[in-house]
């Protein structure tokens, strides 16, 4: 089979992982940074240009696009997927679970629980807006942020309103979110393939930090999930349609909440601390799915 990793570093470690699982599967797999690619959209000969030549068919894609690059990965994700390339994940699966707002409103009416969340856009209504949430302390999200940054833990009702105030001075677009105590700094990172949970690790924040992700200093750990955490982590992600994702789970006193889902989800922490080949068994996700002339599930 022939493959395409999109990625704008070719030395992380998730792209290596991935590259080296394919070829030892006997796949040929081309690592191509989405923004070097150019596009000719036409409904007769519409092809993917890279370093000045015309790329030819790939039978599947493998998307790891940052969030800062969200808007011309998926555009090229989608090229391939017009292309008739199967996506790992498809690029309108990415570009919901991308918009923190999006994929939280798609979250509840499907029933899945998470963290009282809110969003105002009038500077008159943050009074309200923070009572609503449950008061302070709370936490400040951008809806477009990721990795932890943009995510801000008020303690004070005063220190929420000059948060809001700042991101707001800054035109950001921002949720206000209830803040979980009981969870103590801790929370789940699922690793769903499909519909199984195929790993599981317990992430811990390091002292004096709330935010639980590596790329912030924390720590992880294997755990065991109930079954209960194992059907809302396999439901969040096929609500947003993905195949592969990261769900991050806060154990509250109420039961489990989704906190956040993941399109991309690093490898490196989770093989790292479980032991597990995740990356082969992306390819063999791949290997059962991909055929030829595929059409993405997801319309928009």
């Amino acid at each position: 089979m022939k493959m395409a990793l999109l990625t704008r570093d070719s030395t992380l470690y998730s792209s290596q992982r991935l590259r080296a699982a394919a070829e030892a599967r006997g796949h040929q797999i081309a690592m191509i940074d989405p923004l070097s690619c150019y596009m000719n959209i036409n409904a007769a000969l519409p092809a993917v240009h890279y370093q000045g030549e015309i790329l030819s068919h790939f039978d599947a894609v493998i998307p790891r696009i940052g969030t800062a690059t969200t808007f011309y990965g998926t555009a090229v994700l989608r090229q391939f997927e017009l292309l008739g390339s199967y996506p790992l994940n498809e690029s309108v699966a990415i570009t919901r679970a991308r918009d923190k707002l999006r994929s939280l409103q798609l979250l509840a009416r499907e029933g899945i629980d998470m963290p009282v969340t809110g969003i105002a856009s009038s500077p008159d209504d943050t009074g309200d807006l923070i009572r609503m949430v449950g008061g302070a302390p709370l936490v400040v999200k951008l809806v477009e942020g990721t990795q932890g940054i943009g995510v801000v833990l008020a303690e004070t009702r005063q220190a929420a309103e000059s948060v809001i105030d700042a991101f707001r001075g800054l035109n950001a677009h921002i949720l206000v979110q209830e803040f979980i105590k009981e969870a103590r700094g801790r929370d789940i990172r699922c690793l769903v393939i499909g519909d199984r949970v195929v790993a599981a690790i317990g992430r811990e924040a390091k002292e004096g930090e709330f935010r639980s992700n590596l790329h912030r200093g924390g720590t992880a750990h294997p755990v065991t999930i109930s079954d209960r955490e194992r059907d809302i982590a396999i439901k969040a992600a096929a609500t947003l349609g993905l195949a592969v994702a990261g769900v991050d789970i806060l154990r509250a006193g109420r039961g489990p909440l989704v906190m956040e889902v993941n399109a991309s989800p690093g490898l490196e922490g989770i093989e790292g601390c479980t032991g597990l080949d995740i990356a082969t068994m992306m390819i063999d996700w791949i290997e059962q799915h991909a055929c030829p002339g595929y059409r993405p599930k997801t319309g928009g």
